[in-house]
């Protein structure tokens, strides 16, 4: 079954404290909302399976439609329905990040900037010394616990969020926590600078292709695609045609990069609400591109947006997004 309590917890941090020298050692946050009610986060650094390093991305410059359906203060938790078209983070079906980007660190070395606990204290750090800097922590909720004090940081009740990872395509023994989007991860905002920062953690155990309504792993299915491996990918799109609305003319753009030709019979795309539109039967030559004219139910929204190739088999193979400032680009093609 999935996570029980899925949200999101929106506060400012207060502090933070490492942990070390156990087999399940986290990064611990202190986080307050605008009520002054406390939360600690509890953000893995190491793996219970082999291998133990985790899987880490940070994009010191995350543009999302998702960023702009969070809420701008410290408003505290705000549970969240596992959909897509919302607030929900979904590894593989949201398009947040290229997932040949992630790579692994240790938990906690000697020396700096050299393990996974240095990289989120850098950040944490930075958001505890901005007054303005809002802090977002997806995961399972646990708590409040009346009468009992947090172990880490002593405040009461005890209160926070864990699971600040991936959660579905799981071995085995964490099978049960499986679903799509709930996935955990870090966004911070920093006002100040009109940027955000967001940090996605996954185990090396973890499946890449799971399904749709479960989370399970698929069998059979490819491994994490390597950075360039994808054979087609989403060139640009057309996501705002001029003229008046109701608009028409929409176009995505695919490129085979592979040295091979590629059989695009019984493949599709997907918007953000996965809506399908069926592309041409036929044949990419290697290195060719081919425009999509796209129409209803599949949709390219201006206030923002996703757009995921889907083979004959309904794995995914390339996944891109777009803010509300590309989409709201009268007669623009947005590349990616």
């Amino acid at each position: 079954m999935p996570l029980k309590s899925y949200g999101v917890l929106a506060g400012r941090a207060a502090g933070r404290r490492r942990e070390g020298g156990s087999n399940t050692p986290h990064y611990q946050v202190h986080l307050v909302d605008d009520a002054r009610v406390s939360y600690r986060i509890a953000v893995n650094v190491k793996s219970q399976q082999a291998p133990s390093e985790l899987l880490q991305l940070v994009d010191e410059d995350f543009r999302h439609p998702v960023t702009q359906a969070l809420p701008q203060t410290a408003g505290g938790w705000t549970a969240l329905p596992s959909r897509p078209g919302g607030q929900a983070l979904d590894y593989i079906r949201g398009n947040l990040f290229d997932p040949a980007a992630l790579r692994p660190l240790p938990p906690d070395l000697p020396g700096v900037d050299n393990d996974l606990a240095d990289k989120l204290d850098h950040y944490v750090q930075r958001a505890i010394a901005d007054p303005t800097a809002v802090v977002y922590a997806f995961g399972e909720r646990w708590g409040p616990e009346p009468g009992v004090p947090d172990k880490i940081f002593g405040f009461r009740p005890g209160n926070g969020v864990h699971d600040i990872h991936m959660n579905q395509g799981n071995s085995q023994r964490f099978r049960g926590d499986d679903g799509v989007w709930q996935d955990g991860g870090l966004l911070l905002r920093f006002p100040a600078e009109s940027r955000w920062v967001a940090i996605f953690l996954a185990f090396q155990s973890q499946a890449w292709h799971t399904d749709d309504i479960t989370g399970h792993s698929l069998d059979g299915a490819p491994a994490r695609p390597g950075t360039g491996e994808e054979p087609v990918r989403v060139l640009a799109a057309l996501v705002n045609p001029a003229g008046p609305a109701p608009e028409s003319g929409e176009v995505v753009t695919l490129l085979n990069a592979s040295p091979g030709a590629v059989d695009l019979t019984g493949w599709r795309l997907a918007d953000q609400h996965k809506n399908a539109f069926p592309l041409p039967a036929g044949t990419l030559a290697p290195g060719a591109a081919l425009a999509v004219a796209v129409g209803p139910p599949f949709t390219l929204g201006n206030e923002g947006g996703a757009i995921t190739l889907l083979d004959a088999g309904g794995l995914k193979v390339h996944g891109v997004s777009y803010t509300v400032a590309q989409g709201r680009r009268e007669g623009w093609t947005i590349t990616f």
